[in-house]
């Protein structure tokens, strides 16, 4: 009967141990404290296109949705389109700040053209008539 007790301890202790690790280092649980904190984070499933990816930035939460298509030599992410949780939160922000998102959206889908939602669209489209 001892022996058994101690078995059955012994099997908490490692589940709960196993859950503490599996808690300390779940990305959702990373991203929502970045996020909470204003600090960058990016959190993707890459080998999912079905699912959506989330970036914390400078207090903003934003998401992403991937489409899939055609590319020269495979099937791959091709079209993303970013809009923000809360658009209050883009206050401060500059189109330094979008570009340097869209390089680190880049770093992840090189061949996919991103689009922003209204109304990071209308900074960037005045970002780009500023270059012609």
């Amino acid at each position: 009967m001892a022996l058994l007790l101690r078995v059955l301890i012994l099997v908490v202790v490692i589940y709960i141990f196993y859950k503490g690790v599996r808690y300390l280092i779940d990305p959702k649980r990373k991203l929502d404290e970045a996020y909470e904190n204003g600090q960058y984070y990016f959190y993707d499933d890459v080998k999912n296109v079905r699912k959506n990816f989330f970036i914390s930035y400078k207090g903003a939460l934003f998401e992403g949705e991937k489409y899939l298509g055609a590319t020269e030599d495979a099937f791959e992410v091709i079209s993303i389109f970013v809009f923000v949780h809360d658009t209050m939160k883009l206050q401060g922000l500059t189109k330094s700040d979008f570009l340097y998102l869209e390089k680190e959206i880049k770093m992840s889908y090189p061949n996919a053209k991103i689009s922003w939602k209204n109304p990071i669209e209308q900074l960037m489209k005045e970002e780009s008539s500023e270059h012609l």
